[in-house]
């Protein structure tokens, strides 16, 4: 009930907000205010490293002068600060240059329905039962095997965030929601070869973490099978992303299908609206509604209702990922994904994590990437990475010091198979993705 009543007071602020903003000469007005709290507690050989109580809040609005565009934000939400920042933002507007493109979202496509989806679970774990947790987590990690020399600590979230937009077309919503997040870093020394690794499960429930000490015995375990690494020769070879770095490959795809990259004329996928980009088995679609995941809402960060939709299906690209400015530009209509994709999937195939390395037969494992190599307005991809080579479906040795790379449209082009081993700790849901054939660079 103190929740509801929370939520309907910071409501009655955003309403004043957009009031406030009408009285002071704007044609039309958005608003979003946030409050947020939680605690953070880390701890390092045993030993409690930081504990961090997070209170956080913020309100900012956007304001329209016909086409004319202004925004302020503040952290007071006095009445008087309300009053200051709505006119802060409208003296910006009226100095701004006019925008065809700029304004509120169409009415129609405004959210009216708003379902439960599951999202709020406070977690009321105290201070000393926390940095027990982390304590229990790093020691399943350091006593897992002799050659675990040194951590970077286990560290325990809990966060709850009241979320309250409206605009003056009279769309105005608060919703609740929680992220709960465990992780832990250990460092493996074997002679003169030394390695970090890390894991971590994330949940907008608690009780969906997984076990503190399985948490640690994995980062151990990840640390360890990473000593002794060995560049490889320069060589072309198919390669198996992991599921957790394979969001990336789909991260990729949505910003060059995004309305900033195809207004900007800076993709590699311009004009492949109802084009095969990848083969026909692949279906990658978003779903907004999903029950307690991480990307579920009702409505995007302008108000937008978001909905269940394919963007890939049968290889064919099916949709573009749009807000409302950037629909403008191109002559279309937002598709409700103003801040992002919410709850990306791809159709995962049959096999495991074990079949897809049978799969792969010989080639790479990749476990982790670095640096930024990939050129959106191209699609050539080249990273630095690390992982394993594998043959006969078994992995052989660590591999570390190597760059992979290749072209994005090929790459979606021979994606081979996609393991059912889904990584959901985050928006983009996918399993492992094995792509025919990159390049290697090497020794």
């Amino acid at each position: 009930m103190q929740n509801q009543e929370e939520i309907k007071r910071l409501e009655n602020i955003v309403q004043h907000l957009l009031d406030e903003a009408k009285e002071q000469g704007a044609s039309a007005a958005e608003a979003g205010l946030s409050q947020e709290n939680g605690l953070s507690v880390s701890a390092r050989l045993g030993e409690v490293e930081t504990i961090e109580h997070h209170c956080d809040q913020g309100l900012g609005i956007t304001v329209y002068f016909g086409q004319r565009k202004g925004s302020a934000s503040t952290t007071d939400l006095s009445a008087d600060s309300i009053k200051e920042t709505v006119r802060a933002a409208c003296s910006i507007a009226r100095y701004t240059s006019e925008d065809d493109y700029s304004g509120l979202p169409e009415k129609h496509l405004l959210a009216t329905e708003f379902p439960d989806l599951d999202l709020n679970y406070p977690w009321s774990i105290s201070v000393d039962e926390a940095i027990a947790l982390a304590i229990e987590c790093e020691d399943a990690a350091r006593s897992f095997h002799a050659d675990i020399s040194n951590s970077e600590g286990a560290t325990v979230n809990t966060h709850q965030g009241i979320h309250v937009m409206g605009n003056s077309l009279g769309f105005l919503h608060g919703s609740l929601s929680t992220r709960h997040s465990l992780s832990c870093s250990v460092l493996a020394q074997r002679g003169d070869s030394m390695q970090r690794d890390y894991w971590y499960s994330v949940a907008r429930n608690a009780q969906n973490l997984e076990p503190a000490t399985v948490i640690g015995i994995k980062a151990a375990e990840r640390a360890l099978r990473r000593l002794e690494g060995r560049s490889l020769t320069t060589r072309q070879c198919p390669v198996l992303y992991s599921a957790e770095i394979a969001s990336g490959l789909l991260g990729s795809l949505i910003g060059a299908i995004s309305g900033g990259s195809l207004y900007r004329k800076a993709s590699f996928l311009l004009d492949a609206l109802d084009t095969q980009i990848f083969p026909e088995f692949v279906h990658i679609h978003e779903q907004p509604y999903l029950k307690g995941a991480l990307g579920s809402s009702a409505y995007d960060s302008e108000g937008v209702a978001t909905k269940t939709r394919d963007i890939v299906s049968e290889g064919i690209l099916r949709s573009y990922v749009l807000a409302t400015y950037s629909a403008k530009k191109l002559g279309l209509q937002s598709t409700g994904n103003a801040g992002g994709v919410r709850n990306l999937m791809i159709d995962p195939g049959q096999d495991d994590f074990d079949g897809m390395l049978k799969q792969l037969g010989t080639g790479l494992l990749v476990t982790e990437l670095m640096g930024q190599g990939v050129n959106m307005l191209t699609g050539d991809y080249s990273r630095g990475a690390a992982g394993f080579w594998v043959e006969n479906g078994q992995i052989q040795y660590p591999v570390e010091e190597i760059t992979i790379a290749g072209n994005l449209k090929d790459m979606f082009k021979n994606i081979v198979a996609i393991g059912n081993d889904i990584d959901y700790r985050g928006s983009t849901r996918t399993g492992s993705i094995l792509v025919e054939q990159m390049s290697i660079a090497g020794q």
